[in-house]
């Protein structure tokens, strides 16, 4: 991928699968800073959708394409920007799938029962009764010994599982980093989409669409009408499929901070497993050795007490972060792609619409009705004045 590299639009809905396995576009952050903590109403400038958002190289595909744009084809209006559009519900159909393959639980698993060996170190003597059973030094220490290497072996085992875990976490944050740049791309090639459809929309509204309006009243013709009529119906339709490729362009946008809260969330994963690889485990063999060594049961207790706070920490820690990407994921997975109330207004505006042309036709047919019968009462009554001049 190049900087400077353009999309390449197209009128085919089914031309965007090599675009999704090659990207060829990367785009410069355009978010607004985040304002500073001593403002208390931030002032919000609105992104204006126009040719500022595109490079010199854009501008000139946008002017080009919209040339090619022909209003008259309903097929075209119908499957304009389709490709943008499957590449986006491409793309939410990786991340989901991302987030259904990778069980955060398995990691919480291992920790959970790494606290539980460490904590477990030293519990069974008190819980068993071993002080009554080994009360020379030399027992207690054959005790200690036995009980280590019983849960040395098991945090080795953990330990494995976790760094099996860490490599599939590191996996996943290279792959959404490609997911990022996809949508990247994805986003400008929806943003070209819809400035080329309203410079088309714009340039036939102006032309064509006002030549026939023109056309239509100086003839009268009925064909002339109706030809300006169906224009203006096909405009239209083409405003409104523009207007659902901004809803899939701002679903784009809010897609950018979603991946990388989810990358951001897996990366601290992967750090607090390796603190617990390269902190936790090796502390824990060291106060066990100097526990060993003192041949003391309350030595062993300190360390164990100093290995399960910071265990106990990092598993908090770690429950917070998964809570976090629990209702990330929850949040993007329950999300529509268009909300139901602006199909409701959508659906209303259309019977309303449909009410006042049926009434207009009702009243227009009842008013020529009326019109032929003061017709045939005018043409009586003049028929009747002149049979009264020839008496």
């Amino acid at each position: 991928m190049t900087e400077n590299s353009t999309p390449e639009l197209t009128l085919e809905p089914t031309a965007a699968a090599a675009a999704v396995a090659a990207p060829e576009l990367t785009l410069e952050p355009t978010a607004p800073a985040a304002p500073a903590p001593e403002a208390a109403k931030p002032q919000i400038t609105p992104v204006d959708m126009d040719e500022r958002l595109l490079n010199d190289e854009e501008k000139k595909a946008v002017d080009e394409f919209s040339k090619k744009i022909n209003l008259s084809d309903s097929n075209l209006i119908l499957q304009y920007g389709a490709a943008a559009q499957k590449n986006i519900a491409g793309f939410s159909e990786n991340a989901l799938n991302s987030v259904k393959t990778k069980d955060l639980g398995e990691v919480g698993k291992s920790l959970s029962e790494l606290v539980v060996e460490l904590k477990g170190f030293g519990e069974d003597e008190e819980k068993k009764g071993f002080a009554g059973l080994f009360k020379k030094a030399g027992n207690k220490l054959e005790t200690m010994k036995a009980q280590y290497s019983k849960v040395e072996v098991n945090v080795d085992k953990i330990s494995r599982e976790l760094e099996q875990h860490q490599v599939t976490l590191m996996k996943d944050v290279a792959m959404l980093d490609q997911m990022y740049e996809l949508n990247l791309k994805y986003y400008k090639e929806l943003t070209m989409y819809i400035l080329a459809g309203k410079k088309r929309l714009n340039e036939v509204r102006a032309g064509d669409l006002e030549e026939l309006r023109k056309k239509a009243e100086t003839s009268g013709a009925q064909e002339d009408a109706q030809r300006y009529n169906d224009l203006v119906q096909m405009c239209d339709r083409f405003e409104k499929k523009i207007h659902d490729l901004e809803l899939t362009r701002i679903i784009s946008i809010q897609m950018g901070p979603q991946t990388r809260l989810l990358q951001n969330n897996d990366t601290l994963m992967v750090e607090k497993i390796q603190s617990s690889l390269v902190n936790t485990i090796p502390l824990w063999k060291s106060q066990m050795v100097l526990a060993l060594g003192l041949e003391h049961s309350r030595q062993a207790t300190a360390a164990q007490t100093a290995v399960t706070n910071m265990t106990n920490e990092l598993l908090k820690k770690n429950a917070d972060m998964l809570k976090m990407g629990t209702i990330a994921t929850a949040k993007e997975a329950e999300r529509s792609v268009v909300d139901i109330e602006t199909l409701q207004h959508t659906n209303q505006q259309l019977i309303s619409t449909l009410d006042e042309v049926l009434n207009i036709q009702r009243d227009g047919a009842a008013k020529r009705r009326a019109a032929e019968v003061e017709l045939g009462r005018i043409e009586g009554e003049l028929k009747q004045k002149l049979m009264e001049l020839r008496n």
